[in-house]
């Protein structure tokens, strides 16, 4: 059984085939467009991991995609309104690419791929989970997942145990320590979703001389 994993229009577009539960090949568009951290659909990515398992689209018994994008766009409406009129430039910057991409991705993976059999939408802190647990060579373990901020869930516990996975906590939407990683990656001056690596990096050569101005006990009061 072959199942297709697609991520896009986010950041670094991404495609991974698995055949009988092994992942066989994966691929970051970027790698085929020479664009940085392209976030297009990865035509070329799908393309590729179809011609190296020698296959064709209607081979596929499932194709997987990384969120539930009607579950983030919630979240995005909610959070417009509950901080209106500060959100208004951002929101209305954003919505074109909602309701072209994000919203129709189901359509566009059938009319791009000409693909006819089942499509799911992955929780996107399981979909991290997932990747971690699954090529493991544990039947039993703790998942810890951090990141920005999914559909709602920022951070999640789970418990994985053969082929399932469990959730047991969560902290969701507003409260992320990858939003505040991502605030201090921009107010250093560099880009957010791209350089959060080199924030870690030079952390290890620098001086706590900020450390007074930005403690927990100040930034949490």
């Amino acid at each position: 059984m072959y199942i297709l994993g697609i991520s896009a229009y986010y950041h670094d577009s991404a495609a991974a085939l698995i055949k009988d539960g092994k992942v066989i090949t994966a691929a970051e568009e970027e790698r085929f467009t020479r664009i940085k951290h392209d976030n297009s659909f990865p035509s070329n990515a799908i393309d590729f991991c179809l011609r190296y398992a020698g296959i064709t689209i209607n081979d596929v018994e499932y194709i997987a995609f990384y969120e539930k994008p009607l579950r983030k766009f919630e979240r995005i409406v909610q959070t417009f309104v509950e901080t209106y009129p500060f959100s208004y430039i951002p929101f209305w910057r954003a919505i074109p690419d909602w309701v072209t991409n994000k919203l129709a991705i189901k359509s566009t993976i059938r009319k791009k791929l000409g693909y006819k059999g089942k499509i799911l939408f992955v929780p996107h802190h399981e979909a991290h989970a997932a990747s971690t647990f699954y090529p493991s060579p544990f039947n039993k373990a703790a998942i810890f997942t951090i990141d920005g901020v999914g559909e709602w869930k920022t951070i999640g516990l789970y418990l994985g145990n053969g082929s399932d996975i469990i959730p047991l906590k969560e902290i969701h939407f507003p409260n992320s320590l990858g939003l505040l990683y991502s605030t201090f990656t921009a107010f250093l001056g560099f880009k957010v979703n791209e350089d959060e690596w080199k924030v870690m990096g030079l952390a290890a050569y620098g001086k706590p001389r900020y450390y007074d101005m930005i403690s927990l006990r100040k930034l949490l009061k």
